[in-house]
């Protein structure tokens, strides 16, 4: 990206990025898949096209927003490329939610076609579906849904793959995603993403800290984390910049990494939250002999992370990002400190402040807000929600939410989240969402959720709950009430009953002293118990 500069429409924009490519290499691989099949740039290019010809005739138009509620696979690459082919807005949601959250996004959205897998489907007809009119269902036969139109998959194919029409050329400005964030003080957020912001989000992933890249059209990323994730679109689009391939697998699984890193040709890959921990902990077979792989992003550095680098003999790096930001912050290869995350990135200023805005001394903890040289390298707001734009964009910065400290050379290290957000096995988790749900069980008064310590590393989460009068609770019971409400991965592990939950003056809950006490003799554990929490694979067709 050049210092203070915007990037030519040539250099960002989907559209034109494919187009570019399937020109000049048309036989290039882009995309390698679970079943082995292969998408290359000249494939890419007419599927993109078909796929945005047939959008527009299902009313779609150039800055609509389209949802896609789907699993990772050809379809769900098919239905981005070819929303952002016609200069549409690209919405996924991630596939485990339901109920209250589930209609929150889709209501926020404000999108009137979506494209849905068939097994999701279900979801929709307990919830007010807000502007949805239209649904193109994926991987299945369709099932009738009350006041939507549901189509079969046949309806997003074209029978011409010509370039679709545009009422005006595509800007690196134009809104390109919205992606939810988990949210911490209130419902989930969408974050507004500009191609300028996934474009610069893309050499954060692909070069070092001063702008020079070491992936490139020979590299191959594994993609392991899901689309509605920008750990699974900051990937795709960094060797869409690059003229690169990546190799898109269903989701990180232990046993066949190193097997799937072989078949593929995986020469880079992001190993998030507790992945790192998992691979250096599991005895070799083998597969992980003459492998491919060259590169590795631990996100967050740990102790397991560095270990890997050194095991495997592949290049480790570390960064700091979040669906708002572009990597602000990276190290220089094979960090060594857990917990590091570097120095700011050409073009970017970073400074960690106390609740005023005013810089701390270095050694100390300060939240960390962010700005950069060029504009519209990060996100524009969130949508909707122009209150929680203000409130993070304040003074001109970006607030991070997180608590940093700096040492005396400038290095960067992560200290924990100033919001209540809670990090389980790569997934970010609304406490505040979790808390509705939990008190929606008939014998709770009041509820909180906190993270703990998980032995794997990152955090499991807690309720504290208080009851109702004269009611009472087997927390057995609460954990089988919130199974069919809530994503899995935030369905509580530990459950703790009080008769007061701790307030402030202001009748707040002190989280802090939840988290202090931890996993007490009186918490329920629903592993102990043997309460068995799994997630619904939804499955790509191809």
């Amino acid at each position: 990206m050049t210092s203070h500069k915007v990037p030519a429409a040539e250099e960002c924009v989907l559209r034109y990025l494919v187009e570019r490519w399937a020109r000049e290499t048309p036989d290039q691989v882009y995309a390698t898949f679970d079943d082995g099949s292969r998408l290359t740039y000249g494939d890419l290019l007419h599927l993109a096209r078909r796929t945005g010809n047939a959008l527009q005739l299902l009313g779609v138009k150039q800055g609509d927003t389209v949802m896609v509620w789907l699993p990772n696979g050809c379809e769900c690459l098919r239905a981005w490329f070819g929303i952002n082919m016609i200069g549409a807005v690209y919405v996924p949601i991630n596939t485990a939610y339901r109920g209250g959250i589930l209609q929150h996004v889709v209501n926020n959205a404000g999108a009137s076609v979506a494209v849905i897998h068939a097994s999701l489907l279900p979801r929709l007809a307990d919830i007010d579906t807000g502007e949805l009119r239209k649904i193109v269902v994926i991987g299945g036969e369709p099932g009738p849904v009350a006041g939507l139109d549901v189509l079969p998959s046949i309806a997003l194919e074209s029978t011409t793959d010509d370039a679709p029409p545009l009422e005006r050329p595509i800007a690196p400005w134009d809104t390109q995603s919205i992606i939810y964030t988990s949210g911490t003080t209130g419902p989930s957020k969408g974050v507004l993403s500009s191609y300028a912001h996934l474009y610069a989000t893309g050499r954060g992933i692909s070069a070092d800290r001063d702008g020079i890249p070491y992936l490139g059209a020979s590299h191959t990323f594994m993609v392991n984390l899901p689309l509605f994730h920008v750990g699974g679109t900051g990937p795709s689009y960094a060797m869409l910049i690059n003229g690169g391939a990546i190799a898109m697998v269903d989701r990180f699984d232990t046993g066949t990494f190193w097997s799937t890193v072989a078949k593929t040709g995986t020469t880079m890959v992001i190993l998030l939250g507790v992945m790192a921990s998992f691979l250096v902990k599991r005895t070799d077979d083998g597969d992980e002999k003459n492998s491919p792989l060259k590169h590795v992003t631990v996100i967050p550095l740990s102790e397991e992370g560095i270990a890997f680098g050194k095991r495997y003999g592949v290049t480790t790096h570390t960064l700091f990002n979040m669906s708002e930001v572009s990597c602000p912050l990276s190290t220089a290869p094979n960090p060594t400190v857990a917990a590091a995350c570097g120095k700011p990135r050409a073009g970017v200023e970073a400074r960690l402040v106390d609740a005023h805005d005013c810089e701390v001394a270095p050694g100390e903890i300060g939240e960390l807000i962010l700005r950069t040289d060029a504009p519209w390298a990060m996100n524009h707001g969130y949508n909707k929600a122009p209150e929680a734009t203000a409130l993070a964009w304040r003074n001109g910065w970006f607030h991070t939410g997180d608590a940093f400290r700096v040492d005396q050379d400038g290095n960067f290290f992560f200290v924990d989240r100033f919001k209540d957000a809670i990090r389980r096995r790569g997934e970010n988790i609304s406490s505040f969402e979790v808390e509705l749900e939990v008190a929606a069980h008939p014998a709770i008064r009041e509820a909180a959720a906190v993270s703990v310590p998980s032995e794997h590393g990152e955090d499991d989460v807690m309720v504290a709950v208080s009851l109702a009068e004269g009611q009472t609770l087997d927390p057995a019971d609460l954990i089988h009430f919130l199974k069919p409400r809530m994503a899995h991965f935030m369905v509580p592990r530990y459950i703790r009953i009080l008769e007061d939950l701790p307030k402030t003056p202001t009748n707040k809950v002190e989280k802090y002293l939840l988290r202090k006490d931890g996993v007490t003799s009186d918490t329920f554990d629903r592993d102990a118990a043997g309460i068995v929490i799994k997630s619904e694979p939804v499955r790509s067709s191809r």
